[in-house]
């Protein structure tokens, strides 16, 4: 398919319309509505829960198998940014020192070999 091809066109339309349909839905099925104290409560867990399914492998796995060692620089990088973000609860300086330490050990690794 091309850019040029109208059925793209028209693909991208319709997932749009139907994904505004399904967001729309639930903000005038629960906008009159009270929600209930569990289910607000439950909700709260949402982000953490996909960020988790998100981050959790992309850290801890190669190539397909689990790679939890000293030489799996995103794992250790990963645990440093954990720890500077239950201490700190600044998200900035979390990716920032995350990020410092994973390009740190990126160029030690590499000097290494």
């Amino acid at each position: 398919m091309s850019p040029q091809d109208p059925s793209l066109w028209i693909i991208l339309g319709i997932i749009g319309l139907l994904t505004f349909a399904i967001r729309l839905s639930f903000i005038e099925w629960l906008g009159a509505k009270k929600i209930p104290a569990v289910f607000t409560h439950t909700l709260r867990f949402v982000p953490l829960a996909v960020l988790t399914a998100i981050i959790f492998p992309e850290i801890f796995m190669r190539n397909g198998e689990m790679a939890v060692n000293l030489a799996n620089t995103r794992m250790i990088a990963g645990i440093v940014a954990g720890l500077v973000a239950l201490r700190s609860k600044n998200v900035l300086l979390t990716i920032a020192v995350g990020m410092g330490m994973f390009w740190i050990l990126q160029v030690v690794t590499h000097a290494a070999n």
